[in-house]
């Protein structure tokens, strides 16, 4: 158990790390967020490590904190973490919601190692600018999220895989943005042009950015998606990738 604690730990700070905050801080076992309010991932307080204080005070201190930020308060609560379930019932007494679910779903040394049989079309590796361009034209974003986004993504380290995949003519079809971080592969963003989904163009995406990822030395990878998104969890099984973990938010 001590080993897969471990081991899912390791691939939440590499999570946290492939979506960095404006503002992060650890509070007492606690990693606190605040980026403008652009995502809850990246606006929330994760419970990652043991903490000592009472969580009673800690809930009240960050309650402050978000308020000067002028943002609501948010937690994300983790499945393999009992502190974020000893959390979870004081958050509710207080009444914090809970909302949203989502899975981390892995994919294993062996199958990194093994080589895909599937037939890719063509993946370019873009710039941040133009890769976000293609990304907030595929995902319809506003002007104010697209900047957020882009401060975002500039503080990636070290350098992410800003991958498009092309269509047999040559027009980009799907993209997604990769984080390598000792041999931990993440996956996100990984979006398609609506008129061209339901195509196999992102499951093309997914096999051709896993192969790179493999190529460059990956050892395991991850990703999130939200469990009543039936298709994409689907997909996802199908190309072999398993539950990890999942989390979900508390929010007042």
């Amino acid at each position: 158990m001590q080993k897969a604690y471990a081991q899912e730990r390791r691939i939440e700070e590499a999570s946290l790390n492939s979506w960095p905050a404006f503002q992060q801080m650890l509070f007492d076992g606690w990693v606190v967020r605040s980026t403008k309010g652009y995502t809850k991932r990246a606006n929330s307080v994760t419970p990652l490590y043991p903490s000592f204080l009472p969580d009673q005070d800690k809930v009240v201190a960050c309650e402050n904190f978000y308020q000067k930020q002028q943002q609501p308060t948010i937690f994300r609560l983790l499945s393999f973490s009992p502190a974020s379930h000893e959390l979870d019932h004081v958050l509710a007494q207080r009444g914090y919601q809970r909302v949203d679910h989502v899975l981390i779903l892995g994919f294993n040394r062996d199958q990194m190692q093994a080589k895909h049989l599937y037939d890719t079309l063509s993946l370019e590796t873009l710039s941040l600018t133009v890769w976000l361009s293609l990304f907030s034209q595929f995902r319809q974003l506003p002007d104010e999220q697209h900047d957020i986004h882009s401060e975002m993504l500039k503080r990636l380290v070290p350098d992410p895989l800003f991958a498009v995949l092309h269509n047999k003519d040559g027009l980009p079809v799907a993209c997604g943005l990769g984080v390598l971080e000792n041999a931990i592969f993440g996956l996100f963003d990984i979006t398609t042009a609506p008129e061209e989904r339901n195509k196999g163009y992102g499951t093309q995406l997914l096999i051709a950015m896993l192969d790179w990822a493999r190529q460059h030395g990956a050892s395991q990878a991850y990703l999130q998606v939200a469990n009543t998104n039936q298709v994409a969890c689907h997909i996802y099984t199908k190309l072999g990738f398993h539950e990890l973990y999942h989390y979900w938010y508390r929010i007042r």
